[in-house]
């Protein structure tokens, strides 16, 4: 007898929080437990990973989105074709009717904020997880019954498994107008707010003009990166602390503590990292919850700021997400600037910039967007200073009229002409 969906949440509720007790306590056993049980269970019916079956982590191979997307039809458990898999997606996007499924699974797309549009499956189980680790996590159980508008470029499946009595999922479209987002968020009144820090900065600045009177209980940020401008605005609008979840098609990875910090979610990953320097590192992350399309060493594309945090959690903790390796600017062989000191230098040459955008032309010329332009001499002699202090001299910066931002995509303030090469 199949078991109803919802009460594979509870199940899910109840088997997470032990999961991460389990953690807690023992790390480094924990995660060797579930890695055999997903070798055991998961890799055994993947055709790529059969036959490394009981061996190391280490002796499996690291693949990044090209080399993933690739391998799908080698990679997942249930004999699913890329190609049908990918049509169906497809259709869905444009069409926005985002309920069919490919025998049974849910399909979608990630954004492909990198170029590369990834492909997403996941199973009526693993949605079931995803529901308990956001309610456990994020939302936070309640009896009270709450509204949640969730701003998203695509619906899923996998989203709307939220609505529930107590949870009423109301799913706005991206490539909506914002009229109408405006319209619609004031009849709602939403307890929860979900959205790309764009698009929260946007309902800010619709709540100071007064066009929308909203008093959300919660704030969470998704999908770009939330710089310490943009929180603030957001924060000081709304009276409630930003809350980050970092979820990609790769899965749920972290999501912020009490304290303020994110932590990545190990009770479920191992994550292995590849540092930059003494704080930044690019996670490649093995998920070990992950039964359809099982991820394994999966390297991302983001840089990541590890920090401690006092809130007693072994999880590692975040201070930031500091953009994509996309985001690094590359200027010669020998130099490189992270996306962090492009942003503080922008910013700290006026308290009043809270708009802006770098594109690298090439390795000598970049294009700067502020949206005040009494403000542009101030940052471009910034980056100019900065740019000397760093040994790269004769950087010509020139002004930009207009904000690079696709509707429904990501908005990256940083873009680099190439990914470096570390």
């Amino acid at each position: 007898m199949k078991t109803p969906f919802k009460l594979k949440v509870v199940q899910y509720l109840i088997r997470i929080y032990f999961e991460r007790w389990s953690f807690e306590r023992n790390p480094k056993r924990h995660q060797e437990r579930m890695w055999l049980k997903l070798q055991k269970h998961v890799l055994s019916r993947s055709p790529k990973y059969n036959s490394l079956e009981f061996q190391d982590l280490k002796t499996f191979p690291i693949q990044e989105k090209k080399e993933f997307m690739g391998d799908f039809n080698a990679i997942n458990t249930q004999e699913l074709d890329f190609n049908e898999a990918m049509e169906i997606a497809v259709k869905a996007e444009n069409s926005r009717d985002f309920t069919p499924t490919i025998k049974g699974l849910t399909v979608g797309l990630s954004s492909g904020t990198s170029g590369n549009r990834g492909l997403f499956v996941v199973s009526e189980n693993e949605r079931a997880m995803w529901v308990a680790v956001i309610i456990q996590r994020v939302i936070k159980w309640s009896f009270k019954k709450r509204k949640v508008a969730f701003f998203l470029r695509a619906n899923s499946n996998l989203y709307s498994s939220v609505q529930s009595k107590l949870i009423a999922f109301h799913f706005f479209d991206l490539l909506s107008p914002m009229e109408d987002h405006i319209r619609r968020i004031q009849q709602l009144q939403p307890d929860i707010v979900v959205g790309q820090p764009s698009l929260l900065k946007l309902l800010a600045e619709a709540q100071k003009n007064n066009s929308i009177q909203i008093q959300p209980q919660k704030v969470i940020s998704v999908a770009e990166v939330l710089s310490p401008e943009d929180e603030k605005t957001i924060e000081n609008t709304f009276m409630v602390p930003v809350q980050q979840v970092y979820q990609c098609a790769e899965g749920m990875l972290g999501q912020t503590c009490k304290h303020g910090n994110l932590h990545l979610n190990e009770d479920g990953l191992i994550v292995e990292k590849e540092w930059l320097d003494n704080n930044r590192f690019i996670p490649i992350i093995t998920d070990l919850r992950r039964n359809t399309q099982p991820l394994i060493r999966y390297k991302m594309n983001d840089i990541l700021h590890a920090t401690e945090c006092t809130c007693g959690s072994k999880m590692q903790a975040l201070t930031t997400i500091e953009g994509r390796m996309d985001d690094v600017l590359q200027f010669g062989q020998d130099k490189i600037i992270f996306p962090d000191f492009i942003r503080r230098t922008i910013i700290g040459a006026s308290p009043e910039i809270d708009n802006y955008q770098v594109i690298q032309v090439s390795y000598r010329e970049l294009s700067l967007f502020i949206s005040d332009v009494e403000l542009w001499e101030a940052a471009a002699s910034a980056l100019d200073a900065f740019f000397k202090s760093q040994g790269i001299p004769n950087i010509a910066i020139f002004k930009s009229n207009t904000l690079r931002h696709e509707k429904g995509s990501k908005l990256r303030r940083i873009h680099a002409k190439s990914s470096p090469t570390m």
